[in-house]
């Protein structure tokens, strides 16, 4: 097996990697995460570093080398220091609050949309305009983003919605009187 192209993932410390046959466990401060990959790729620890080894440089396992790559330093990442996303609430009266561990957000409709608490992922909101979800998951934390920005989608004239904090809101002119 060839190991071209990528770069070993680095172990930090407090995070336990256990490598079983083509099933990876990282266990770390943020909880722990597990994967199981293609048969065709070597997955190995030496060290305190994992590596991931393709049998030839086609085009099949050059593409499953680099996913299972990063799938595995995500599952590391997470662990350890874990992954979130933030998102803007903007237009008046729009404004979110926490329930419980869920949330209850205030977006125009006639009554509050409630986002229910889900395993592994905390929510945040620091202030009423602004949601932060946090887990390990990359994946989960992403997915929840994207359905709470679901609930309100930014629209273009006025800007107004749910957004995520990076993002540009393309605005469109409205209409002129002649």
């Amino acid at each position: 097996m060839s190991r071209i192209g990528r770069k070993p993932i680095d172990i930090p410390a407090g995070v336990d990697v256990v490598i079983e046959g083509k099933k990876v466990t990282a266990k770390g401060p943020n909880g722990e995460l597990s994967g199981v990959f293609a048969d065709v790729l070597g997955i190995e620890r030496v060290d305190n570093e994992i590596l991931v080894t393709r049998p030839t440089d086609e085009p099949v396992h050059r593409s499953l080398h680099g996913l299972t790559r990063s799938l595995i330093n995500n599952m590391v990442v997470g662990v350890s220091t874990g992954f979130n996303k933030t998102l803007e609430i903007v237009g008046v009266g729009y404004r979110a609050a926490k329930k419980g561990e869920g949330i209850e957000i205030a977006a125009g409709y006639s009554h509050p949309v409630i986002i229910d608490p889900i395993k592994g992922i905390n929510f945040e909101v620091p202030i009423p305009t602004r949601i932060v979800v946090s887990g390990a998951d990359k994946q989960m934390v992403g997915e929840v983003a994207a359905k709470i920005r679901a609930v309100r989608k930014p629209e273009p004239y006025k800007g107004k919605g749910i957004k995520y904090q990076d993002e540009k809101i393309r605005r469109k002119v409205g209409k002129t009187a002649k």
